[in-house]
């Protein structure tokens, strides 16, 4: 029989695609988002030294909010922009993690715009 591959596999592949040609440096670091049913997630990395410079998540209590929908996603692109601000931060390259530039993805990425990162 044929294997259904699963969503999350392919989601993976397409991630391990995109992150081949996509590096976060000191000067302009990645934006990375991880999108679950109940929560999401935002990290600023810079992959020269491996490290996270800023992060913001629905399931923190900071930003404890409706976990999954649009206007969690929306805090979390604000704080965690707001975060990378305060680090000195003004460019990242967006990661979108092979998730489709829609929905939670592009709301998280619109109120990081509108929080003042360039990508």
């Amino acid at each position: 029989m044929i294997r259904r591959v699963a969503k999350n596999e392919i989601r993976a592949r397409v991630h391990q695609r995109i992150r081949r040609k996509l590096r976060g440096t000191a000067e302009r670091p990645r934006l990375a988002v991880f999108r679950s049913l109940a929560h999401i997630y935002a990290q600023v990395i810079d992959d020269s030294q491996g490290k996270t410079l800023a992060a913001a998540s629905s399931a923190d209590k900071t930003h404890r909010t409706n976990g999954g929908n649009l206007a969690a996603a929306k805090a979390i692109g604000k704080a965690v922009a707001e975060q990378a601000k305060e680090q000195g931060i003004r460019k990242v390259v967006f990661d979108r993690g092979g998730y489709q530039y829609h929905g939670r993805v592009k709301a998280l990425a619109d109120a990081a715009r509108a929080a003042g990162l360039e990508f």
